[in-house]
């Protein structure tokens, strides 16, 4: 091998390492900031088929309690949300909590009675608004395949444990202020509406 060509690959190889290690510093230097376009996923849409039987996510900023509604075997429904989005709708959101210090299993009842949704699973579909004043009772909705726009697949939930859960209703009318929640095996509660 020619000595020339030696030092010509040597230089070579050492130029193709100073820009290998270049390229990763500069890959590896900086920290990606959110941008003010870019969604963020610490408010993602609501989880469908969530772990039953894994605790929280890791630290979330507390939501303001709106209403607690008990259930049996220590579970509690910390209701965090309610909104009427453009589109007709109202979406409840809260977490479910067992407060007990063994594993609860969640009723089957809290999925309904009706045939459609319960071939989907456990859920919560049995859940309903009721409209006193209007004199009306909302049912959670339902997709095109009878599936209920629900927190699905929950279960059993680990002592202490919590998990997300969220409930999609057609909007009561803009006049009706306050509804009645009301979920197979827990206690009604009153909801203001905005």
């Amino acid at each position: 091998m020619n000595a020339r060509y030696a030092r010509k690959t040597r230089s070579g190889v050492v130029a193709v390492a100073i820009t290998s290690v270049a390229l990763f510093v500069a890959g590896c230097g900086g920290e990606e900031k959110p941008s003010e376009n870019k969604p963020t996923s610490t408010s993602a849409a609501p989880q469908q088929g969530a772990s039953a039987t894994q605790g929280s996510q890791g630290p979330e900023e507390p939501a303001e309690t709106l209403a607690l509604v008990r259930g049996q075997k220590g579970l509690e429904f910390a209701i965090t949300s309610v909104e009427r989005d453009a589109g007709g709708f109202l979406t409840i959101k809260g977490q479910l909590k067992n407060s007990s210090d063994s594993a609860a299993a969640i009723s089957s009842q809290t999925s309904g009675d009706e045939t459609e949704v319960m071939k989907h699973g456990s859920s919560f579909g049995g859940a309903t608004l009721v409209d006193a004043v209007g004199k009306k009772r909302y049912y959670v909705l339902r997709d095109t395949d009878g599936r209920p726009l629900t927190t699905t697949g929950l279960s059993v939930l680990k002592p202490k444990a919590t998990a997300a859960v969220f409930m999609q209703f057609p909007a009561p009318p803009a006049s009706t202020t306050e509804v009645s929640f009301q979920l197979p095996t827990f206690e009604p509660a009153t909801l203001k509406l905005s």
